[in-house]
């Protein structure tokens, strides 16, 4: 990820108040699975499903407010940044202890890592956010890329 200060303006808007990583709050990558039966844009054509979980061993509950991410393509480099309000459709809350698991997919053109944050508040008002690991995604072998 670029830099944990390129928040989402909607989080930021209301009160300039400073975006802090929560420590205790984190994010685990489950399984990275191509999944070729899946619609795809003909410049992205290899969908890939993930499956991540949301963990928070903070001592404050959070809600999960958005996401951005950043894909790369690994062999010319080229970046598509993806960010938007919620999770899935979502914006769970998470008080201590508590996970959010969910799925969902990029499609690519070729060999690729996403990485990202979710971003989000505490209960007590602090706007935080959680680095999203970078994962890679490989096209299985004897896949032809575009």
């Amino acid at each position: 990820m670029s830099s944990p200060d390129e928040k989402l303006p909607s989080l930021a808007a209301p009160s300039r108040q400073a975006l802090c990583e929560l420590p205790g709050l984190a994010v685990r990558v489950d399984r990275v699975i191509f999944q070729p039966q899946l619609d795809a844009p003909l410049d992205r054509p290899y969908p890939f499903v993930y499956f991540l979980t949301i963990r928070n061993d903070s001592a404050d509950a959070v809600q999960i407010l958005g996401r951005k991410w950043i894909v790369t393509d690994l062999c010319d480099g080229h970046r598509v940044v993806v960010e938007g309000e919620g999770v899935v459709g979502q914006r769970p809350q998470l008080a201590p202890g508590e996970e959010f698991s969910y799925h969902s997919y990029h499609p690519v053109a070729g060999r690729s890592q996403a990485e990202g944050a979710f971003f989000g508040r505490s209960a007590s008002g602090a706007l935080i956010f959680v680095r999203i690991p970078p994962f890679v995604m490989q096209l299985p072998t004897g896949e032809v890329t575009l």
